[in-house]
């Protein structure tokens, strides 16, 4: 399974060998920067992967009933 970021990251690089197959130099080397963008931004979706675990890790074994939503919310204060 791979993280969201890590499916852009791909998703990413498939558009940029379009475009560079295509000529686009422009717009390649533009896809090109939001690729190392993405790659400086999976040590941070990861830390924030392990916040989400360990805050409903604790909420279990606090022996309260939590929902994966409910750890969601807390840990990045969605509502």
């Amino acid at each position: 399974m791979k993280t969201p970021m890590q499916e852009l990251i791909e998703q990413l690089q498939n558009k940029y060998e379009q475009l560079q197959q295509s000529g686009d130099l422009v717009a390649a080397m533009y896809v090109q920067d939001a690729i190392e963008l993405a790659h400086s931004m999976l040590e941070k979706e990861k830390e924030a992967i392990c916040e989400f675990a360990a805050n409903y890790a604790t909420g279990c074994d606090s022996g309260t009933i939590i929902t994966s939503d409910q750890a969601f919310n807390e840990t990045f204060n969605a509502k």
